[in-house]
């Protein structure tokens, strides 16, 4: 059984912006009923090019309805360009987090938004125009490639838990093995030119670790009414407290691991371990 957040449950049970936009001004439809899920977004623009209004049709599971439901709440207020950059992991967070089996719902919502900027725009969805991997779910290989390199995704397991690629007949397992190789050395050869060479000193360190938490994760966490603080950097630990909403959510140490964590080891050190103070 799933371990569903208390924002999950109320998003699921209480859903926002049930239904559609009369004359909408964008529309994305993504998934099918055939593959068990399928999502529909309209939104409207303001004089001032904002996202004025936005609703959504949804079938699926408990997940993806509340993925749908945050994903309107959050994209109100914003312009096209702002929207853009909402990812699945956004979504995720702003529902104090998803089961790993369910972060396919909340690339759905992220892949819907970005078919309804493009319907506005008149052009064609970017992530459609690879090649079909997967023919159960119809999933691309374009779309897999960028699940592997956002997500820092390791196996194809999780490839399946993000964007549901591999979960039926199995077929396309030895093709997404394969990209999954593709993209990791591909990482590799990039990867050693943007960390740092030289041995970082611990002054260097704070501020890379100050930089990425004040970029990226920061503002992330407000958009929860959370937030975070550096306490103490201690060799490879980096020590913070969790503020606001982050303070008191039960997936506290999730959010640490597999959202803080990973950030900064990707972009200052790969052996950095992040705790939170003892209060």
């Amino acid at each position: 059984m799933w371990e569903y957040t208390d924002k999950v449950r109320d998003h699921f049970m209480n859903p926002r912006n049930v239904g559609e936009v009369e004359n909408p001004d964008g529309v994305g439809e993504v998934g099918s009923l055939a593959c068990g899920d399928a999502l529909k977004l309209t939104f409207k623009l303001d004089t001032e090019g904002r996202i004025s209004d936005a609703k959504f049709k949804t079938f699926g599971c408990a997940s993806a309805i509340a993925s749908s439901s945050a994903l309107t709440e959050m994209i109100k207020g914003l312009t096209l360009d702002e929207a853009a950059k909402v990812t699945n992991e956004d979504i995720a967070e702003y529902l104090g987090g998803l089961p790993k089996e369910k972060m396919h719902c909340s690339v759905m919502g992220r892949e819907a938004l970005e078919a309804a900027i493009a319907h506005h725009k008149g052009v064609p969805l970017p992530m459609a125009q690879g090649e079909v991997v997967c023919e159960c779910f119809g999933v691309t290989d374009l779309e897999v490639r960028r699940a592997i390199q956002e997500s820092n995704l390791k196996s194809v397991e999780e490839i399946t838990n993000f964007t549901k690629a591999g979960g039926g007949c199995g077929k396309c397992h030895e093709r997404l093995e394969a990209i999954l190789r593709e993209v990791h050395q591909d990482l590799q050869k990039v990867i050693p030119d943007q960390r740092p060479t030289a041995r970082l000193t611990n002054i260097q360190k704070i501020k890379l670790i100050e930089e990425v938490l004040e970029r990226e994760i920061r503002p992330a966490l407000r958009k929860d009414g959370g937030d975070i603080e550096l306490v103490d950097v201690d060799g490879d630990f980096v020590v913070v407290s969790l503020r606001g909403a982050c303070g008191s959510c039960k997936k506290s140490q999730t959010t640490l691991k597999e959202y803080v964590e990973k950030k900064l080891r990707e972009q200052v050190l790969e052996s950095l371990i992040v705790e939170e103070a003892k209060s």
